[in-house]
């Protein structure tokens, strides 16, 4: 039996940093969380890979009471040429390294087993990401790959869903055998809005 393969692509402006050492040290601590939900972390930046296997070693340090391996759990790609970066658009304008060139954005990509990306974030490198957050899309992300589902606000795994309009009546008793909440309080009365328990 196969396993459904999704990935997480992240860069990061330069290793060596102190925002991209938190960020990928956190990536790290929650590899297992990831493993959990059949997902690959890959790391990208615009250092050589001698930079980053020196880098690893403070990655680790880091946060070393909380790392459960001394090794490193994804690789970190070398994007030197900046051609990977440029071309998924990863390339912060305002950043720059020693020599003037770009650096990248602290951009994520969600790719799904079908190898399109799924969803992406785009964070400046004033910004760390919330990895707690990246958790988050993923769950719903892989929810609604499965289900005929949209997640509200702040929704979080073990929370109500919302069946879209789009999903017809008898579709809703095959996907949902619990049932269905409709919220028909609202001024206009129109049952759109349907909750769901999964």
């Amino acid at each position: 039996m196969s396993i459904v393969q999704w990935g997480i692509l992240f860069s990061h402006p330069a290793d060596y940093t102190p925002v991209c050492t938190t960020e990928l040290s956190r990536a790290a601590k929650l590899s297992p969380e990831f493993a959990k939900r059949n997902t690959k972390l890959i790391g990208l930046s615009c250092d050589g890979l001698e930079n980053h296997h020196g880098w690893i070693k403070d990655l680790l340090a880091y946060d070393k009471k909380e790392q459960s391996s001394c090794e490193f759990p994804f690789p970190i790609i070398d994007d030197n040429d900046r051609k990977l970066a440029k071309q998924l658009g990863m390339i912060d304008p305002a950043e720059f390294d020693s020599k003037g060139l770009p650096l990248t954005a602290r951009a994520v990509f969600f790719i799904g087993p079908d190898k399109k990306v799924k969803a992406s974030l785009l964070y400046p490198a004033t910004t760390g990401r919330n990895f707690d957050e990246i958790l988050r899309l993923l769950d719903s992300l892989q929810l609604s790959a499965r289900l005929p589902i949209a997640t509200p606000v702040d929704w979080k795994v073990g929370e109500k869903v919302m069946v879209p309009p789009n999903v017809k009546d008898e579709d809703v008793a095959k996907n949902f055998p619990q049932g269905v909440e409709v919220r028909k309080d609202l001024p206009s009365g129109k049952g759109y809005i349907r909750m769901a328990q999964v």
